[in-house]
């Protein structure tokens, strides 16, 4: 078994980043997992509250700002589609103990990614309202997500290079830095947007443009950090683009298809808000609220298996395959519960969390059933999450690209359009808490085969060699 140079613990330049080669497993993954979920917890809370402001404005602002989900979930999975290529590419530059070619391709993901989202935002603030006017936004909602994207917008490029520095610091072996980045940026974003929102303290009362003001000053601040960080503390960043073609090429063999994978869900998502608009503005607000809750809970998840990605990609490429068997066991059993958890939860309380950000009686009843139905697959997309994260991870991008299209595309649709023909959009619901389990059983399986595969080759491998 070849010796890296991670496990000594140190990292790239003078920071404090460390493998994820040496050490209990669980260890490891909690430590990714809590600063992770620190950093999400924020950043979902940050929306949420932002979620409660605008409720205050009325049904309309709310709806609106479901009607800006698509896009936004759009244009965040190019950048993390780009992300995950260069946290690929990193944490097996890691694990291999190539701290230099880890620092160039980090350099050259930040110069592809800020590139490639800022061509995606121009091409939408020119058709903000062809978009909003196709997913079914009516003429008193339609004005309102315009006004707030068009300043939404000029936030993303900061909060681009934010996110994308945070995935790359852990697959560069800091847990802890990004979490607490992540919390500062969001926690300004609440502070910050209020004042715009209701004209507090002699700013003007701007209402829902107000939430978007928010949203650019907090990631311009929290750009300036992850800068610092990078350049300075631990000097992750280089002076130069030599060799930017070759970084491109690795980033993209796996970026491209994840950001494939990422445009699918907005894809669909603008579909099934399309459906949900023949039922009213109210189920579209009630959506918009229950999918911000729900987030409340899924963060975990979502912490889980992107923390799973850059151990199993360091501990894959120093040979440490038990290590990745074990993370993988862990990660699904914890899914499992956790969804069991959320499930219970949000069951019981959904009519008072809802209420608690409006208390519209339709906002309310449409936004409870969506609680009480979709939790059901929390724990399954837990599952399928950390198969297609660390299928990224081994550098193979083609399962979760094929599992996000039979999620989405294959099943999904077909199923809620059956859905809302024979119940209404509580059928669109029902579709995806089956669609959840089915994949979420595929991935299990996929992955575990793909790996018991590839230890067989390697082997025969070594005994030849």
């Amino acid at each position: 078994m070849r010796e890296v140079e991670t496990r000594a613990g140190g990292g790239l330049g003078g920071g404090k980043t460390r493998g994820f080669t040496e050490g209990p497993v669980h260890t490891h993954l909690i430590r990714l997992t809590g600063y992770m979920t620190l950093g999400f917890v924020s950043i979902m809370t940050a929306s949420l509250v932002e979620t409660i402001y605008i409720g205050t404005l009325g049904t309309n602002e709310l709806a609106a700002i479901s009607f800006t989900f698509p896009l936004v979930m759009l244009l965040q999975g190019v950048s993390m589609g780009l992300g995950i290529g260069a946290s690929s590419v990193v944490a097996r530059a890691m694990g291999s103990g190539d701290k230099e070619r880890a620092r160039r391709l980090i350099t050259h993901c930040f110069v592809l990614v800020i590139g490639v989202i800022l061509c995606f935002a121009v091409v939408a603030y020119v058709a903000l309202e062809s978009f909003f006017a196709l997913l079914g936004a009516g003429p008193e909602v339609l004005p309102l997500s315009v006004a707030y994207t068009k300043i939404w917008l000029l936030g993303l490029p900061f909060f681009t290079f934010a996110f994308v520095g945070s995935t790359l610091m852990r697959a560069a072996g800091d847990a802890v830095t990004p979490g607490y980045l992540m919390t500062v940026g969001s926690a300004l974003h609440v502070l910050i947007a209020p004042f715009f929102i209701f004209g507090i303290g002699g700013a003007p009362e701007l209402g829902i443009e107000g939430a978007a003001i928010g949203f650019v000053a907090a990631r311009i601040v929290s750009f300036c950090l992850y800068f610092y960080y990078m350049a300075y503390r631990d000097r992750l960043l280089l002076p130069s683009l030599e060799g930017i073609a070759t970084s491109c090429r690795q980033i993209l063999h796996v970026g491209l298809p994840a950001i494939a994978s990422n445009l699918i869900g907005p894809v669909s998502m603008t579909i099934i808000t399309r459906l949900l608009a023949g039922h009213g503005a109210v189920v579209v607000a009630g959506f918009g609220v229950a999918t911000r809750v729900e987030a409340m809970v899924m963060m975990i998840i979502f912490a889980l298996s992107m923390s799973v990605a850059p151990f199993v990609g360091q501990n894959w490429e120093a040979g440490l395959y038990d290590r990745v068997k074990q993370a993988l066991k862990l990660s699904n059993i914890f899914s499992l519960l956790w969804g069991l958890f959320a499930f219970v939860l949000l069951s019981l309380t959904a009519e008072w969390l809802v209420s608690l950000i409006n208390d519209d009686p339709g906002v309310v009843q449409a936004a409870s059933v969506y609680l009480i139905i979709v939790p059901v697959s929390v724990g399954f997309m837990g599952v399928m999450m950390t198969a297609t994260q660390s299928f990224n991870a081994l550098g193979k991008p083609i399962p979760p690209l094929v599992m996000s299209i039979l999620q989405m595309l294959v099943v999904y649709i077909p199923l809620a359009l059956l859905g809302d023909f024979l119940w209404g959009y509580v059928g669109i619901y029902v579709a995806f808490v089956t669609t959840s389990v089915l994949m979420g059983t595929v991935g299990f399986f996929w992955i575990n085969n793909v790996i018991r595969k590839e230890l067989s080759r390697r082997r025969v491998v070594e005994a030849v060699a």
